[in-house]
């Protein structure tokens, strides 16, 4: 098979936001297509009328752009397509294949009959013959199709059931490899009867195994957020999250876990996926995240940044920003944590926490550093980090302490805590104003005073 005539999809159903099984599902189709210099089609399977929803394809469509999952072809909609399908179940009929039977209707859908709701439907005619799989993954899977019952193949009010529509629309799309959730297995022995009632080339199968919550069950909320738009909104960076969710499945070798798109697509082979199930492990997401923002250049992270200060009513400008986000690429994990970490920059008054105060402030001298640092720093007339340094220094020396007991005291004075980006670069960053009203208010915690603020 050439590599320019490989063809896959990605098929997702409007009925819900993009969880992280289907991003999968859809990342190992991209890649292998971009590996094989093939052709991504994106098809949205909304013939369920009721659920689907404009909503959730919009989240579908922008999660997928968002992470970079670009198509090549589509989006195609089956709901644009229902005139196809009842063509090629006509020509079943016709054939002898299939025939018409009177079912009620959510029996149609194989669900529970209901009462009072009945409907002609088109039925397949089960081959009575052994079914046989060869899949990339599993490899070689045997099905008694003599087990196997008559099944619907169009329902009672007109419309395609999913192991007929995907056939006819895999068919027509020259789809030459379907890559999809292993949970799809126990559909595949029906398209293929489908397939060969109908003629149809059958494309080579490649059932990836499911992805497991860290207790062995089935992913779920409960796991943590599952759709795509959560991650967003949480901080996760795109490159981090297909990073790590081609690694739940597939192994690139040479134990690598950090790899950039480009390198994914030149390492992907279908082969590598492996059978076991994944296991979804958040703790290595949260550390390959933090990985990916640590290398973010400053003015993309503050650009990313920026819309979390403006859902927290933090309206600061964008050289504010410059001066603080930066400080802190390597101490967050989420892009939403840069709120919780940088939040002493615009408060007026600062929280600190208690056992600091008694361990820097509420000692013999921390009034005398507080007070002399604020003269120092309230006398530059040119506030950087330079000039602060020189200042601060010069201090150690004038109060005969060690430089760590004056940075870390000043530290818990502006910032309320013992860890902190650089203490020059935090003042800096705080102004010269707001740096002096904090080392006033942590004055009325030092030593001599017995209010605990």
């Amino acid at each position: 098979m050439n590599q320019e005539s490989i063809r896959v999809r990605f098929a997702p159903s409007p009925t819900g936001y993009l969880h992280v099984g289907g991003v999968r599902t859809a990342l190992f189709n991209w890649f292998f297509a971009r590996n094989k210099k093939g052709t991504f089609v994106l098809r949205i399977e909304d013939t369920d009328k009721i659920r689907s929803t404009r909503e959730a394809l919009d989240d579908i469509l922008n999660s997928l752009k968002w992470l970079g999952l670009s198509w090549d072809e589509g989006p195609y909609f089956q709901s644009q397509r229902i005139g196809l399908y009842q063509q090629y179940a006509e020509k079943l009929l016709q054939q002898g294949k299939a025939y018409k039977s009177t079912l009620d209707q959510k029996e149609a859908s194989n669900g529970k009959p209901e009462r009072g709701l009945r409907g002609e439907a088109t039925v397949f005619k089960s081959t009575k013959e052994q079914v046989v799989i060869e899949d990339i993954v599993h490899g070689r899977i045997e099905f008694d199709a003599g087990l196997m019952n008559d099944f619907v193949i169009i329902k009672s009010d007109g419309m395609p059931t999913y192991n007929f529509a995907c056939v006819i629309d895999d068919a027509l799309m020259k789809i030459t490899h379907v890559i999809r959730g292993d949970d799809h297995i126990s559909n595949t022995p029906k398209q293929i009867m489908v397939y060969q009632a109908l003629e149809f080339t059958e494309p080579v199968f490649a059932h990836v195994p499911m992805i497991l919550g860290p207790d062995g069950s089935r992913l779920s909320k409960r796991h943590g957020a599952t759709s795509v738009g959560e991650y967003r909104r949480l901080g996760y960076l795109a490159p981090a999250l297909l990073n790590f969710l081609s690694l739940l499945g597939w192994a690139p070798g040479e134990d690598k876990e950090l790899l950039p798109p480009e390198e994914i697509i030149d390492r992907f082979s279908l082969e590598r996926i492996t059978g076991k199930s994944a296991v979804f492990n958040i703790e290595k997401l949260n550390w390959m995240n933090s990985i990916y923002i640590s290398q973010l250049a400053d003015d993309e992270m503050v650009l990313l940044c920026r819309p979390f200060f403006q859902a927290a009513g933090i309206d600061v400008s964008s050289e504010k920003l410059k001066k603080i986000v930066p400080l802190f690429k390597k101490r967050i994990k989420l892009l939403s944590e840069i709120i919780g970490a940088t939040d002493y920059f615009f408060k007026d008054k600062i929280d600190y926490d208690s056992k600091a105060v008694d361990k820097f402030l509420r000692v013999p001298g921390g009034r005398d550093i507080l007070a002399r640092a604020k003269e120092k720093l309230s006398g530059l007339d040119d506030f950087t980090i330079a000039k602060i340094e020189t200042a601060l220094r010069d201090m150690v020396d004038d109060l005969g302490i060690k430089p760590r007991v004056l940075m870390q005291t000043l530290r818990v004075a502006i910032t309320g805590r013992t860890v902190s980006a650089g203490i020059f670069e935090t003042i800096v960053g705080m102004g010269k104003e707001r740096t002096g009203k904090h080392i006033d208010q942590a004055l009325g915690l030092a030593e001599g005073n017995s209010d605990k603020g």
